[in-house]
């Protein structure tokens, strides 16, 4: 991967006009691609200008995908910034969406999570990544990946036995 990828989350629902409220209104993403019955499936694409990042919300026609797995599917965006985490937590409330507990506690101490109406959650975490390093106090440090000298990064991933 390159970091001019561009990272597209793609996921079903059967609430296309639920969450579109959940993450344009509240949230501020804006609507940057749509389609209606294109083999079977409708969806709708949210972003933000400029970011390398968007969702596609989708749905099937005739069929039913439920809820969320686990209370631990997550987005996480980073806010380091207090203002404007705050007007982000704030513009939620504003649209009706409460807060609910993280089920990992780890992301109640500097963040703020809302569900959406598919039971997936979305953590504003007023901090920034890679966290500096006065602030990672045995947390979670982001790996510094560098290839050896004239080569290719080595994948030293355990192989399945054959």
């Amino acid at each position: 991967m390159k970091p001019t990828t561009t990272l597209r989350v793609a996921r079903p629902s059967d609430n296309i006009g639920a969450l579109l409220r959940f993450y344009r209104d509240g949230l501020g993403f804006q609507e940057i691609g749509s389609f209606s019955d294109h083999e079977g499936f409708d969806g709708i694409m949210l972003g933000v200008p400029g970011a390398a990042y968007h969702l596609e919300l989708t749905h099937q026609r005739g069929h039913s995908v439920g809820r969320a797995p686990t209370r631990d599917h997550l987005l996480v965006f980073y806010l380091p910034d207090e203002a404007h985490w705050q007007a982000a937590i704030e513009r939620m409330e504003r649209h009706g969406f409460a807060s609910v507990p993280s089920l990992n506690p780890y992301w109640d101490k500097s963040g703020v999570t809302f569900e959406d109406a598919d039971g997936y959650r979305v953590v504003l975490q007023q901090t920034s990544w890679p966290p500096s390093s006065a602030s990672i106090g045995g947390e979670c440090v982001p790996k510094t990946h560098s290839p050896p000298p004239g080569g290719e990064p080595v994948d030293n991933s355990p192989r399945p036995r054959r």
